[in-house]
């Protein structure tokens, strides 16, 4: 068997930024424990599967280790693909997922819009060793589908080395997340950074995680009474997003970037 496989770098800034995912699509789908397979030899954040529907694509995010429910840098890359491989012709492209519903992504020049559920956060009572565990306490925290940890300024988040292992015994990933209110310490002019810690789904550090951005817009939207923001998420490789607050839904863009192209023999 023969499938295809595309490297994309999501995020973008340039060549070796942002979150690189790999791609693959399909004829008809392979059994679960192949694409786990697959996502584990691969040994990136994500890797993407998707059938063609009609009109659309059915669409799934493989870890190195789990299924997940929505992946925001894996949709971004697939759409890369269809957009430029499989159906050039196309503005929009229709993601059709078990758990996140109907996800389309946009051409908007250089950027891909990705139209996603918007996951506003509640204040929530830290779980216990949680400022330990990232290695200084945050100002605040909150809860969606991750924890939210918010602290002061840019350079706190940079500066975090948090206890993964200790980390990894919480039962949700962690966004940490500040107000970017100059260019002084992140060299860039933005509304907020974050980082993504999530070792519980095998991955320590996500380079630049579209989904967290679900929670991360309707709340500095709030925050900051506006609702489009520029965010840059300070791990190592770096990322940079637009983003767009439109009621329960947000818009997330981003650059992609084709990094190789090969096929999987099996």
């Amino acid at each position: 068997m023969h499938i295809p496989l595309y490297q994309i770098d999501a995020f973008a800034d340039g060549p070796f930024t942002g979150n690189p995912a790999a791609v693959c699509p399909l004829d008809c789908w392979l059994p679960d424990d192949v694409m786990q397979a697959i996502a584990a030899e691969n040994n990136l954040a994500e890797t993407a599967f998707f059938v063609r529907e009609g009109e659309a694509w059915r669409l799934r995010w493989f870890t190195p280790t789990i299924e997940v429910d929505l992946c925001g840098h894996a949709t971004l890359a697939s759409a890369y693909v269809v957009f430029g491989v499989l159906a050039p012709q196309q503005r929009r492209v229709v993601f059709r997922t078990e758990k996140a519903g109907d996800l389309t992504v946009s051409r908007d020049g250089e950027l891909l819009v990705l139209d996603f559920p918007s996951r506003p956060p509640a204040p929530c009572t830290a779980p216990h060793g949680f400022a330990a565990a990232l290695g200084q306490e945050p100002t605040s925290v909150l809860a969606a589908r991750d924890y939210l940890a918010v602290y002061d300024d840019p350079g706190q988040v940079a500066a975090l080395t948090p206890d993964f292992a200790a980390l990894a015994k919480l039962d949700r990933a962690v966004i940490v997340t500040a107000p970017a209110p100059s260019k002084s310490v992140i060299g860039d002019e933005v509304d907020f950074v974050s980082r993504f810690f999530a070792p519980g789904l095998g991955l320590d550090e996500d380079p630049v995680t579209g989904s967290a951005h679900c929670t991360l817009i309707p709340y500095w939207a709030e925050t900051l009474g506006k609702t489009r923001l520029d965010a840059r998420q300070l791990s190592r490789r770096g990322g940079s997003l637009r983003c767009a607050l439109r009621g329960d839904r947000v818009d997330i863009a981003g650059r992609a970037i084709l990094f190789l192209t090969g096929t999987i023999d099996i």
